[in-house]
């Protein structure tokens, strides 16, 4: 029998496909088994595990109840979702799978409050401004804070990963959807720097140009201490993998940190931020 071999990097659905394989066989069984243990028949799952076919929402829940994930932080329901996104831009999905697995996260923000952080109204007041302005669907707004409440609870688990966080100043300082909706949200970073696997420091203007970034940088350490970068702008997000050109963004982190205020200084801003909001 032929058998085609698969690149995971290639695409989103082509790690898809390879992953349920890969679990497949785990399991001693053929495409016949999970077939019968889907509802699907064997051409259906060697198209969607050679990423000849797209794999459905409906086809990752019942691949998640075969293979006993469902409500796990890997499942394939949450591949679906990354998959279903990471069409906006190119690397987002990949960054997402490493992003529920990794042992330290390092983020630099600028203009908003940073995804990981964000409370779901304020979440939904960016989304459905993205709206007004035509660039998504209300359907896909509404799946965009979704995905993002997922990707937070995915990192509420037993062992948390390290967060280190920097914001620029520009994110307190920058009023989104009124003052009930800011002063939630300023609450929330409050109680995000009084978590033991948290870091929250501020940016201020007056670094100038001593910061080291010009646009969102996101920092991900893996269990094996790996390290992978992911950064976006308007259009576009890469990710990297390569340590030659993740290990300068990584000391320019550093460097950043050495900058930004410490975090009692930094939570004093951010308090005196949600005073100034009427």
């Amino acid at each position: 029998m032929n058998r085609k071999e698969l690149d995971p990097e290639s695409s989103p659905e082509a790690a898809y496909g390879a992953r349920l394989r890969r679990l497949r066989e785990e399991h001693d069984w053929k495409q016949e088994d999970l077939a019968s243990r889907t509802g699907y028949s064997s051409t259906h799952i060697s198209a969607v595990e050679t990423s000849r076919k797209v794999p459905t929402l409906r086809f990752s829940r019942r691949a998640d109840l075969a293979f006993g994930i469902t409500g796990s932080a890997d499942t394939f329901e949450r591949e679906w979702r990354e998959i279903r996104h990471g069409a906006l831009l190119e690397g987002f999905p990949q960054y997402v799978g490493h992003e529920g697995r990794a042992v330290e996260i390092r983020l630099y923000e600028i203009g908003i409050i940073p995804g990981l952080l964000q409370t779901p109204e304020y979440a939904r007041c960016l989304a459905d401004s993205a709206v007004r302005r035509g660039s998504i669907t209300p359907e896909q707004a509404a799946e965009r804070v979704s995905f993002l409440a997922e990707r937070q609870q995915a990192l509420a688990r037993p062992r948390p990963p390290m967060m280190l966080v920097v914001m620029d100043e520009s994110c307190i300082r920058r009023r989104v959807g009124g003052p009930k909706v800011m002063n939630a949200q300023i609450d929330r970073l409050l109680e995000f720097a009084e978590l033991p696997n948290t870091v929250l420091q501020v940016a201020p203007y007056d670094i100038g140009e001593r910061r080291p970034f010009n646009l969102p940088m996101n920092l991900i350490t893996l269990p094996d201490m790996s390290v992978i970068a992911y950064a976006e702008s308007q259009i576009r997000g890469h990710l990297e993998r390569d340590s030659t050109f993740v290990l300068p963004l990584l000391s320019a982190y550093h460097q950043l940190q050495a900058e930004a205020l410490p975090q009692a200084a930094s939570v004093a801003m951010i308090a005196e931020a949600r005073k100034g909001t009427p």
